[in-house]
C-alpha cells in the first residue's frame, strides 16, 4: 500500500486474509461454498482494506504465498461506486496496475472465461434481463453468465467475488431488484445456469443487510467485523452531526431558506476561522473548509427552483467574501457549463475531483452527491429539498462526517463537528433523517446525531481564547442573595449591555470584606479574590500531565508491536533517541538466551538439523479430481537459501519487522560462517509459542515502563506528535494512560433553564457565562467551593466527551466502567495552580466501592492533583450536610483500597469524612 493502514484496518486485513486462507481450503475439502461477511461503519475505509486484500492476495507476505494468477469480480449496484473504488485501487494499491482493473462494458465485453490477474468491476443494472451482457448477439458469444460459469468451473481455486456495500442507497423495488441478482452468486440461479460462487466476500456497513443477502444459503459464513468504537478512537470520523432547522414557532408566511442559508453562512465563516487558525497554530496542511449546498431540481427555464443569484449573493455578503473564478462551483448532471451566479463565473467540477483541491470553497449540487462521494473538507451543509426526501438527504450524512485530517482536534472541539441546515425540516421530519441514516449504517452508528432549532441551540460552543477576564470577586455585591451582581465600574467595557443584569451572573456568597469564617477543610473564607486568565490556567493544567484514561474494551495491537512503535516513536520525535535501539538489542538478547538454553539442554542441534530440512508431500488425485487419501508421498529435501530466507522472512513478520533478525546478526555473527546460523536462531525462536508468550509478556513490561517515563515529556509536543502518542497507547490497552489535555474550545450541550455562571473555566464569548442545570447537592458542593479564598474558577466534567477526565472503575460484576467526576475545581496556592476532583455521589448506588476504590488508585498515581473526593449529603438538624472523603490522603486511600463492600465504605465514611 502507498501508505500506512490503521491499526484497526490493518487487524481487520490480517483476519480477512486469515479467512480467505481459511475458506479456500475448507472449499477445497467440502465443496460447500463459503462466505465472509465483512462489515465495518461508515468512514473505516472499508474499499480500502479490500484493496490491501486484494494486493495481499497477489503479492503474498511471510504467513501467504503470492497468487498472481488470482481472479477479482467487484460487485456493487451503481456504476459510480465501482469507478471509485476502481480509482481507491489506484490511488492506494502500490502492488496493483492500471492494466489489472478492467470495467466489464455491456457493449463490447466477450470472453470465455475471466482473464488471470485482473480485477473485475461489475454492477448489478448490467445484468439485468434487458441489458446486453445477458443477451447473446452477433458480437457476443458468451453472455456474462456463461463466462462467470466457465470461471468458476475451471478456475474454481483462485476466482473471488467481492460483493460492495449491498445495494445501499437502493429503496424499493431496486433493492429488491439487486439483493435478487446478488443472491444469484450466492445460491445459484438455475435460470441463469449459475452455479454458487465458490467463495464470495460480502462489504456492509451493518450486519444485517449483508445477513438478508446469504439467509437460506447452504454456503458457510465467516465474520470479520470493525466495531464502531474502533472507527470513532481512530478520528477518521467527526464526533458529531448537528441538523438545524427552522423554530416552529416562526411565522410560517416568511421565507424560512433564505434565513436558514444565512446563518448557514455565518456557521461556515466561524468554522473557516477556526481552521485557519488551528491550521496556522500547528503547521499543518493548509486546505480550504467547504460549504456543500443542496438546491432544487430545475424548473421548465431555469436550471434550478432555487434562486442561485440570490443564495451566493447572501453568502457573500453576509461572510464578507468577494468570491474569485474557481472558488465556487457546481456539479450539476444536466450540463457541465459555466454558470454566471451574482456576476460570478462558476464552472462545472467533477464530484470526484472536489475532494483534495485547495481552492474551492463553495459547492452547488442537486442529487450526485449523496453517494459514491467522500469530501472530509465539506464542513457545512445547506439543503433546500423538501421534508418528504429525509431519506435522501440521511445518504448525504455519511458523506459529511469525515475528518479532513483523519484525526480528531483536541485543541479546538468545535472542529470535530459538521453541520446540516434545512429549512423545510420540523423535529419529525428530521428524526426521519436519522432514522433513516440509522437503519443504512447501522443503529450504533460512530457518530453522535443531533438536532436543533435555529432558535433554540442544545450545543453552544465554549471557549477561553479571548475571553474577557473575570472581575475581582471583591467587588461583587449583594453577598446574601442567590444572585450576584458585578459592580457597574468593574464590568468590562466590551460585555454586551446585556450581560449588565442582576441574572446575567451568578456570585458566589462571599463573606463580607474585613470578616472571615473556618470551614471544615481548615480553609478561611473571605471575599478576597483576584482576576484569573483563562489560558494560563488551561495551560499549567495541560503542563500538569494529569492522568485521564482510554476505555475502549478491544486491545488493537500485541504489546510488542505496541513496545516497537513506543520506542520508535520516542527517537522520531527527539524524547529519546536511544531507546529504540536498545529495545531491539534487547530483544536480540531475549533470543540468545534461548539458544543458549537449547545448547545446555542438549537440543540445540537436532531443532537446527530439523529447521533445515522439509518434507515436500504429493497428494494424488482420481480422475475425477477427488484426492485418493491412501496415496500420498512424502519426500525429504534440504532446504535452499532461499528457502531459509523465506523462513527469515516469516521470523521478521513475527517479530514486528523491525530489524531484530539484523540485529542479532550483526551482534552474534562473530564470521560469516555464522550468519546462516544466527538466521536459523531467529527462525528456532519464533517457531516456538512459549517464546513468543514470554517475548509479549517482556514487551508488556517495558511498553507500560516506557509509557510511564515519557508520558508526562509528551505535553511539550506538538498536536501531531501528541496525536501519534495517543493513537499508540490507545491501540495497546483496553484501558490505556494519557495525559489530561484541555482545548481552547468545547463543544458543551446548552442547558435553556440552566443558571449562567461568569467563574466556569469555558464560556461564550458573547456573554462571558456559561449555563449549567445542576442538582441541588452539586449546585450545594460548588457554592461550597466558590466560597473558598483560594477557588479560582470550576470546570464542569462531562461524561463521554473526548477531552473529560476519565478514571477506571469496576462495577459490582467486576467489569471495567468509565467514571467521569462531576468537578474541577481550579485554586491557587503559593506553587501556582492546583486542580482537585470532586464528586457527589449518592451513597445508595451500588457502584459507590467501586469509583472510591477507581479515585484511591487515581489519588495515588497522581500525587500532583489537589484534593480528590468523594462526597456525600445528609440532613441533620434540619439543615444539609456533605460529608467529604479525601483520597489524596494517603490514610484515607489505603482503607478504601482495602475495603471490599459498600458498607465497608459507609463505615469509612462515618468515621474518616470531614462536614460541610
Amino acid at each position: 500500500m502507498k501508505f500506512e493502514l490503521l491499526p484497526f484496518q490493518q487487524q481487520a486485513v490480517e483476519k480477512l486474509r486469515l479467512y480467505l486462507h481459511v475458506a479456500l481450503e475448507t472449499y477445497k475439502k467440502t465443496d460447500v461454498p463459503q462466505v465472509i461477511s465483512f462489515t465495518a461503519p461508515t468512514g473505516a475505509g472499508k474499499t480500502i482494506m479490500l484493496a490491501s486484500l486484494v494486493e495481499s492476495v497477489y503479492h503474498g507476505n511471510a504467513e501467504y504465498p503470492a497468487q498472481a494468477d488470482a481472479i477479482f469480480v467487484w460487485l456493487s449496484d451503481s456504476p459510480e461506486l465501482n469507478k471509485q473504488s476502481c480509482d481507491k485501487f489506484l490511488l492506494y494499491a502500490d502492488g496493483i496496475n492500471h492494466s489489472q482493473l478492467v470495467m466489464i462494458d455491456d457493449n463490447s465485453f466477450n470472453q470465455q472465461f475471466l482473464d488471470d490477474g485482473k480485477i473485475y468491476f461489475l454492477n448489478t443494472q448490467k445484468l439485468g434481463k434487458s441489458s446486453n451482457l445477458t443477451k447473446h448477439s452477433e458480437k457476443r458469444a458468451f453472455t456474462i453468465w456463461q463466462t462467470l460459469q466457465n470461471t468458476i468451473a475451471e478456475k474454481t481455486d483462485r476466482i473471488y467475488f467481492i460483493i460492495d456495500e449491498a445495494h445501499r442507497g437502493m429503496q424499493g423495488t431496486a433493492a429488491g431488484r439487486a439483493t435478487t441478482i446478488m443472491q444469484k452468486f450466492i445460491k445459484g440461479s438455475n435460470d441463469d445456469n449459475l452455479s454458487p460462487v465458490p467463495l464470495v466476500i460480502g462489504m456492509s456497513a451493518t450486519p444485517e443487510r449483508f445477513n438478508n443477502l446469504v439467509k437460506e444459503s447452504s454456503s458457510t459464513i465467516h465474520r470479520v467485523i470493525v466495531t464502531n468504537a474502533d472507527v470513532k478512537n481512530s478520528g477518521l470520523l467527526k464526533e458529531r452531526i448537528i441538523v438545524i432547522y427552522p423554530d416552529e414557532k416562526s411565522n410560517k408566511s416568511i421565507a424560512k431558506d433564505m434565513a436558514i442559508l444565512e446563518a448557514a453562512a455565518d456557521e461556515w465563516k466561524l468554522k473557516c476561522e477556526h481552521w485557519s487558525q488551528y491550521l496556522r497554530d500547528n503547521a499543518e496542511k493548509i486546505f480550504q473548509p467547504i460549504f456543500v449546498i443542496q438546491v432544487e431540481n430545475s424548473t421548465a427555464n431555469k436550471i434550478s427552483a432555487t434562486d442561485l443569484d440570490d443564495c451566493l449573493k447572501k453568502i457573500s455578503e453576509r461572510t464578507g467574501t468577494i468570491f474569485e473564478v474557481g472558488e465556487v462551483v457546481h456539479t450539476f448532471g444536466q450540463t457541465q457549463a459555466d454558470l454566471t451566479l451574482n456576476n460570478l463565473r462558476v464552472p462545472y467540477a467533477e464530484p470526484a475531483s472536489i475532494s483534495g483541491n485547495d481552492k474551492i470553497r463553495v459547492v452547488f449540487f442537486k442529487e450526485n452527491l449523496s453517494t459514491c462521494w467522500d469530501c472530509p473538507q465539506a464542513e457545512t451543509m445547506m439543503s433546500f429539498r423538501r421534508a418528504v426526501d429525509a431519506t435522501y438527504i440521511a445518504q448525504l450524512l455519511g458523506r459529511m462526517i469525515r475528518t479532513p485530517l483523519q484525526q480528531r482536534i483536541d485543541s479546538d472541539d468545535s472542529l470535530n463537528e459538521v453541520h446540516l441546515f434545512l429549512p423545510y425540516f420540523a423535529p419529525d421530519t428530521v428524526q426521519k433523517i436519522v432514522d433513516a441514516f440509522r437503519q443504512s449504517e447501522g443503529e450504533a452508528i460512530p457518530a453522535e446525531i443531533i438536532g436543533e432549532d435555529l432558535n433554540n441551540r442544545k450545543l453552544t460552543t465554549l471557549t477561553v481564547k479571548g475571553v474577557n477576564k473575570i472581575p475581582p470577586t471583591s467587588s461583587r455585591t449583594n453577598p446574601s442573595s442567590d444572585d450576584g451582581l458585578f459592580a457597574f465600574a468593574n464590568i468590562p467595557s466590551q460585555l454586551p449591555a446585556s450581560v449588565i443584569d442582576v441574572k446575567s451572573y451568578d456570585a458566589p456568597n462571599k463573606i463580607e470584606s474585613g470578616t472571615s469564617t473556618e470551614s471544615s477543610d481548615n480553609v478561611e473564607v473571605a471575599q478576597v479574590e483576584s482576576a484569573f486568565d483563562r489560558e494560563e490556567i488551561v495551560r499549567a493544567i495541560n503542563l500538569m500531565a494529569l492522568t485521564t484514561y482510554k476505555i475502549t474494551g478491544t486491545r488493537i495491537h500485541d504489546y510488542l508491536k505496541s513496545l516497537f512503535q513506543l520506542a520508535n516513536f520516542l527517537m522520531r520525535s527527539g524524547l529519546s533517541t536511544s531507546t529504540f535501539n536498545a529495545t531491539v538489542d534487547e530483544v536480540a538478547d531475549f533470543i540468545r538466551n534461548y539458544i543458549e538454553h537449547l545448547k545446555h539442554l542438549g537440543n540445540y542441534d537436532s531443532l537446527h538439523r530439523e529447521a533445515q530440512e522439509f518434507k515436500l508431500s504429493a497428494q494424488i488425485f482420481d480422475t475425477f479430481g477427488k484426492p485418493v487419501l491412501q496415496a500420498l508421498r512424502q519426500d525429504l529435501f534440504v532446504t535452499t537459501n532461499s528457502d531459509i530466507e523465506r523462513q527469515l522472512n516469516q521470523a521478521e513478520f513475527k517479530l514486528k519487522n523491525m530489524g531484530v533478525a539484523y540485529c542479532y546478526i550483526k551482534k552474534f555473527a562473530a564470521t560469516p560462517d555464522d550468519i546462516d546460523d544466527c538466521k536459523i536462531d531467529v527462525i528456532l525462536f519464533t517457531k516456538n509459542p512459549a517464546c513468543l508468550d514470554q517475548l509479549n509478556d517482556f514487551a508488556r513490561k517495558n511498553f507500560h515502563k516506557l509509557n510511564d517515563s515519557f508520558r508526562r515529556q509528551t505535553v511539550n509536543l506538538m498536536p501531531n506528535w501528541k496525536n501519534e502518542y495517543d493513537k499508540i497507547v490507545s491501540n495497546s490497552d483496553s484501558i490505556s494512560k494519557h495525559n489530561f489535555y484541555l482545548p481552547e474550545t468545547i463543544a458543551m450541550t446548552y442547558d435553556t433553564d440552566g443558571k449562567p455562571y461568569s467563574d466556569h473555566l469555558f464560556v461564550d464569548p458573547k456573554t462571558g457565562t456559561a449555563s449549567f442545570k445542576l442538582n441541588s447537592w452539586e449546585k450545594s458542593v460548588l457554592e461550597q467551593e466558590r466560597n473558598r479564598v483560594d477557588f479560582v474558577c470550576w470546570l464542569r466534567n462531562p461524561p463521554n466527551k473526548s477531552w473529560a477526565l476519565c478514571i477506571p472503575y469496576h462495577n459490582e460484576r467486576n467489569e471495567v466502567q468509565a467514571f467521569y467526576p462531576d468537578f474541577l475545581i481550579i485554586r491557587r496556592d503559593d506553587s501556582g495552580y492546583v486542580v482537585d476532583i470532586l464528586e457527589p455521589h449518592d451513597p445508595n448506588r451500588r457502584d459507590n466501592i467501586g469509583k472510591a476504590q477507581g479515585l484511591a488508585k487515581y489519588a495515588n498515581e497522581n500525587v500532583s492533583a489537589g484534593r480528590i473526593q468523594l462526597i456525600r449529603g445528609k440532613i441533620s438538624s434540619g439543615q444539609q450536610i456533605f460529608k467529604r472523603l479525601d483520597l489524596a490522603e494517603s490514610s484515607i486511600r489505603d482503607l478504601v483500597s482495602h475495603s471490599n463492600t459498600n458498607n465497608e465504605l459507609d463505615n469509612i465514611f462515618e468515621q474518616y469524612s470531614k462536614n460541610m
